[in-house]
Formats: structure tokens, C-alpha cells, sequence
């Protein structure tokens, strides 16, 4: 396993995490033992850096990996935990109780990471008054560092300039092969200021894979409804999917794993947070570091992922039609 620094917090974290999500009804992972034992494959293998949030499963998925961490034997010091906070919770008031609760949850004394999740839109709580509760936080020992998750630049900025004696160290973006938005502000963003990227969505919910063929897909889970599975847009998923099989065989690495090694040469800063739901998932991803693409591959994958537009009205305008 290859190591970075977090941000500038000086945590050395491991070059691939792993994200909690799937520890939740909307994927599917609701049996304790299954989700233990790929945290256990996770440590075993070296990854010490974990995501999870508050809004996954209501604290099932903090629940499940505190316990897995503790009966797994994980020293406290030699992991990274990160967890959320939804924008829905972004007052003082809810903030201090929320915390203690996943804290219980996770069964820590402190979170490593404490992330706004969204921001408050749809409650308009002021920026500088939860932004100040985070960093009381830090003062009380119970968050050491902050972060934020799906928040332009523009919200970051104004986060940032209510704090007064701490950073955000870390933001967390839905950024993979297909989905390059970050690219554009947040990444640079990111490297100027020394903050680290957690990319959710790496492997773009499982489609990098190489698993699902067009024609054949059917999900029991929250890809059900997934544009980026939609026909209209898998299809050209498809043959950056066939890419990937090619160059792959050519490393002799899969196709998640030519796609997560893109993603780590993208940015020193990038570090992909994608989940598994079994041990040998994990395998797959840690396959993704310990080598580099070579310039001529990495470049047919920039071109090709380039020509990709995903259209998330897909379901919308379908629906639309059969309304007509």
C-alpha cells in the first residue's frame, strides 16, 4: 500500500481508503458479519484511512465499521476515520448532539475527520454559525480536523473566512473517469491551498468495473436508478469500459484497477474513497497502487473519457415521455 499526507494535518493515510456507504439498506450490506470482514481485508492489506456519515443508514454504517475496527483489533492512533454531518444538521444546536451520537456510534472519543456533508439550503442556517460550532469542536477535542463534501468553491470560500483558528483539510467530491466536474475548480483549488480530495464515486458506483454489460443490467440497490446506468449513457460508458479491459491486460490489472490508477495520476491530492461489499473487492482495489500507467495509456483514457457527456435528466425526460 502507498501512503500521502491528509491535507496538512501531517495523518499519514493510506493512498486508496475505504467509503462506508455500502453498510446501508440502499445497497444492501445489512449484515454485520459481511461488512466486518471487509473491513478486516481492508486493515490486512494495509488501507487505515475510512469514510462514513451519519446519513447512512442512520448510523448503521458508523455503527458497523466502529465495531469492525475494534473487534479487528485496529489501534485507534494507526487509523483515519471520517464521518458527516448533513446539511440538515448544520445548526449549533444540532451539531453538539449529533456528534456525540456518532461518536457512540463509531465508539471513539474523537472523530478524525468531521465533514459538512451538503450545505443547509434548504434550512438557510448561517454559514459562519456552523462553521464556528466545527471548529469549537476541534477546541473541545472532540473532531481534530474539518471538512467539506459537495460544496462549490464559492461556499468553501465562505466557509473558510468565518474560521479563526482552524482550515478545512479535506474535501470530498464525486469525481471519477466519467464524472470530471471537479477537474475544473475543485481540484485546483485543492492543490493550492494543501487540502486533500476524497473522490466518492471512484469506480463511478461499480460501472468502471467491467462487470455489467450493457443489455444486462439489473440493480436491487440504489443503482437502479442511476443515470450513469442508463442506456442513453452507458453506452458510452461501454467503451471506455473496453479500454480499460485492453490497457488492463496489458499491466495485467483489472479494469477497476486501471481506473483507480488514473484517478491517484490525476492529482497528488486525490484520494478515492470507493466501498466493497466483499473481501475480494478489496483485493481488486488495492491492485490499484504499487505501479503507474504509462504516459501513451494514461493519455488514451484522458481522450476517451473525454468525449463522455452523462446526461442526468435521463429519468426525468423518460418519464416525461410516457406521461404524453
Amino acid at each position: 500500500m502507498e501512503y500521502t499526507e491528509l491535507g496538512r494535518t501531517g495523518l499519514r493515510v493510506s493512498r486508496i481508503g475505504l467509503g462506508a456507504w455500502q453498510f446501508t439498506e440502499a445497497w444492501g450490506l445489512t449484515e454485520y458479519t459481511k461488512a466486518r470482514e471487509v473491513v478486516k481485508r481492508a486493515l490486512e492489506h494495509g488501507i487505515n484511512f475510512f469514510d462514513t456519515a451519519m446519513v447512512y443508514g442512520l448510523g448503521m454504517s458508523e455503527t458497523f465499521l466502529g465495531r469492525a475496527l475494534r473487534e479487528t483489533g485496529a489501534k485507534r492512533d494507526e487509523i483515519v476515520v471520517s464521518t458527516k454531518i448533513p446539511g440538515e444538521f448544520l445548526n449549533p444546536g444540532d451539531i453538539y448532539k449529533a456528534i456525540e451520537k456518532s461518536l457512540r456510534n463509531l465508539g471513539f472519543s474523537y472523530v478524525d475527520v468531521l465533514l459538512a456533508h451538503w450545505p443547509p439550503c434548504w434550512h438557510n442556517f448561517p454559514t459562519c454559525e456552523y462553521a464556528r460550532a466545527f471548529e469549537k469542536l476541534v477546541e473541545l477535542g472532540r473532531v481534530s480536523y474539518l471538512g467539506l463534501s459537495d460544496y462549490p468553491v464559492e461556499l468553501i470560500e465562505a466557509f473558510r473566512q468565518c474560521l479563526a483558528r482552524h482550515d478545512v483539510q479535506v474535501l470530498q467530491l464525486r469525481y471519477n473517469l466519467v464524472e470530471r466536474w471537479a477537474e475544473r475548480q475543485h481540484i485546483p483549488y485543492a492543490e493550492k491551498h494543501g487540502m486533500s480530495i476524497q473522490a466518492w464515486s471512484p469506480i463511478a458506483k461499480g460501472a468502471l468495473t467491467g462487470k455489467y454489460e450493457p443489455g444486462k443490467l439489473e440493480f436491487q440497490d440504489i443503482r437502479a436508478r442511476e443515470p450513469i446506468f442508463h442506456p442513453e449513457n452507458y453506452s458510452k460508458v461501454w467503451r471506455l469500459v473496453e479500454l480499460l479491459k485492453e490497457i488492463g491486460r496489458k499491466y495485467n490489472k483489472k479494469p477497476v484497477q486501471v481506473a483507480l490508477n488514473w484517478l491517484i495520476m490525476s492529482s497528488s491530492v486525490v484520494i478515492p474513497i470507493p466501498g466493497a461489499k466483499k473481501p475480494e473487492q478489496v483485493d481488486d482495489l488495492i491492485g490499484a497502487t504499487g505501479w503507474r500507467l504509462g504516459y501513451s495509456d494514461w493519455r488514451l483514457l484522458e481522450e476517451e473519457s473525454r468525449r463522455i457527456e452523462i446526461s442526468y435528466s435521463v429519468f426525468y425526460r423518460e418519464k416525461e415521455a410516457e406521461i404524453r
